[in-house]
């Protein structure tokens, strides 16, 4: 399974918005963009995606912007997946005939595609920030 650049901006934006839930701070798509140069044209239109599906909401106001739709800790990377890139993103190759061999590589494929959903399905936007947390302590520590 291959990430694409679509999928890695929109869970970049979610990233941002995730660091921000807690403390209520809405972000409008230029820092969003600045924080992770994303293009703003085509960060305009994950956003729209990601509202659409319902994972985050656009706040107006002077202190507008966009913020998660629910706790960081309920949006998994499946989530944003089955948004971004729709229910089959990942799915079994496409194959005329059906021999013996074509199902044996169909079945590889599907144990490959549940292995693929159990991990995404477990591993939650929380997860993620406090993983890159995590490694930019590491990153930050000084050694004598």
């Amino acid at each position: 399974m291959k990430l694409s650049n679509k999928l890695e901006y929109a869970i970049l934006a979610l990233l941002e918005l995730a660091k921000r839930y807690h403390s209520d701070e809405s972000l409008h798509i230029r820092g969003i963009a600045g924080l992770q140069s994303i293009p703003i044209r085509y960060l305009e239109q994950i956003l729209a995606t990601l509202r659409n599906g319902g994972l985050i909401k656009s706040v107006r106001g002077s202190k507008g912007g966009y913020v998660l739709a629910r706790d960081p800790k309920k949006i998994t990377v499946l989530d944003v997946l089955n948004c971004i890139e729709g229910v089959d993103a990942v799915s079994a190759p496409d194959s005329t005939s059906q021999t013996v061999d074509n199902e044996v590589i169909e079945e590889v494929w599907e144990q490959a595609n549940q292995a693929a959903y159990s991990v995404l399905q477990k591993c939650t936007l929380q997860d993620l920030c406090e993983q890159q947390a995590s490694r930019q302590q590491m990153e930050n520590m000084y050694y004598i």
